[in-house]
């Protein structure tokens, strides 16, 4: 057998056994099927939502302020709308504000905490000094400015989030690639010539994966959290397109008769940000990685 098949086996053995652990771990899978199913929801919402149709500027003032029942499992909001129908489609904002947020944030990141951490000097000052800055700025703060200047809407919302989000995965790289630049594998490399872009990606990378997908999983839940405030506050999404924030919004002003128009969706954010986080965690356990919230 050659030495890639013998590399092969041993990974596809390496990853039966991460997952044996990781499915034995009760609250990880919790996590991981509260993901799933929310994935699911949000790709196949045209097809499982009763009426996909109230998702844009439907009214039906008969239907108005219906509590949930049968036939409206969340109820109906103030013109009618079905709110199960809105609370599915605003899972889809929710995600995709998370994968672009995070999808942009985590490679500029990283990229920026390997240079610090392995060519320290003036780099890791410049670098880290601006990461300092940067940190004792509080997000949705940062958020709340850059959406307020912008007209309100999804792109800008994504980008006021990621503007900050890069720093905690810049300090996270930093600090593993300081206590691995000096290993022996790294000074190998070195000593046979490896070029920088080599160790950089192909020797101290992949030992910051499972800090990353760690991190990763948790921050998805907070991503979504800033999202929806932004979204309360008015500066996120715009009606009619749903949005798990606006609901809560638009929901709040008829509490505490008609409860289900902001309790519902706001259980919805809860019930996503408690998979991630779930999810995160069971991660951790299996990496058996540091705190890195």
């Amino acid at each position: 057998m050659s030495d890639e098949a013998v590399a092969g086996v041993r990974r596809l053995s390496n990853a039966y056994q991460n997952w044996y652990r990781f499915s034995r771990n009760p609250t990880a899978m919790i996590g991981l099927t509260i993901v799933i199913v929310c994935i699911l929801a949000a790709i196949l919402a045209p097809l499982i939502t009763p009426y996909p149709e109230h998702v844009g500027a439907v009214v039906n003032f008969r239907a108005r302020h219906l509590p949930p029942s049968a036939e409206y499992w969340f109820g109906t909001d103030n013109v009618g709308r079905d709110i199960f129908t809105r609370v599915v489609f605003g899972l889809r904002v929710s995600l995709l504000l998370a994968v672009v947020v995070l999808g942009t944030a985590i490679p500029f990141g990283t990229v920026l905490g390997l240079l610090a951490g392995y060519y320290g000097g003036w780099v890791e000052i410049v670098i880290m000094r601006v990461t300092d800055i940067a940190l004792a700025i509080p997000p949705l703060v940062m958020a709340l400015a850059v959406a307020a200047v912008l007209s309100p809407d999804l792109i800008n919302s994504m980008m006021a989030i990621a503007a900050l989000w890069w720093t905690w995965h810049t300090r996270l790289i930093y600090s593993i690639t300081r206590q691995i630049r000096t290993q022996e594998f790294v000074e190998a490399a070195e000593t046979l010539g490896a070029g920088r872009f080599h160790i950089l990606f192909r020797e101290i990378l992949p030992n910051c994966v499972s800090a990353l997908a760690v991190k990763t999983s948790l921050d998805c839940g907070f991503v979504i959290l800033v999202g929806a405030s932004l979204s309360f506050l008015g500066l996120g999404i715009q009606p009619p397109t749903p949005d798990l924030g606006t609901l809560v919004a638009s929901g709040a002003s008829f509490l505490p008769d008609y409860w289900w128009e902001s309790v519902l969706p706001g259980c919805a954010i809860l019930f996503l940000a408690l998979g991630f986080n779930l999810l995160g965690d069971g991660l951790r356990d299996l990496f058996d990685v540091e705190d890195v919230r």
